[in-house]
């Protein structure tokens, strides 16, 4: 089950459950079953915070994911998203809050999917599964 959070902001998430559906389809396309799938919004502050306790960085981000995973081709995890961050994101790339979240969205399972962003060839693959997720998008 995928399930949406607010920690220290009210957002509300367009289109959830049209959302959740897209998501549990591409996983479905890379070979994994959605179990539990938590995606919690908050604030910049938040996830600073959450990056130095659990894994002692000090710099803010839009994203950090918790692979909970314990099957094998089953998805689990806690992911935290930074609103503002993304809000932020979208405007420097011209893009709509919305279409930066949905992006967001999708990073958080691609990690959990298997998916890097450590150096240029694995941030350039999972900007082309980015992609290719959103084109999937579907209203």
């Amino acid at each position: 089950m995928i399930r949406f959070f607010n920690e220290d902001v009210t957002y509300k998430l367009p289109q959830k459950q049209a959302t959740r559906q897209w998501l549990k389809q591409q996983a479905e396309g890379e070979g994994y079953a959605v179990g539990d799938l938590n995606y919690i919004f908050c604030s910049d502050q938040y996830v600073l915070q959450v990056n130095r306790d659990y894994l002692q960085h000090d710099y803010y981000t839009d994203i950090i994911t918790f692979d909970q995973s314990e099957d094998e081709g089953k998805i689990e995890g806690d992911i935290f998203i930074s609103v503002e961050r993304v809000a932020d994101n979208a405007r420097q790339m011209g893009a709509s809050a919305e279409q930066e979240m949905r992006r967001v969205l999708a990073h958080g399972l691609l990690h959990l999917c298997g998916y890097g962003d450590k150096t240029d060839e694995e941030v350039t693959q999972m900007r082309a599964k980015e992609d290719k997720w959103l084109e999937n998008w579907k209203l």
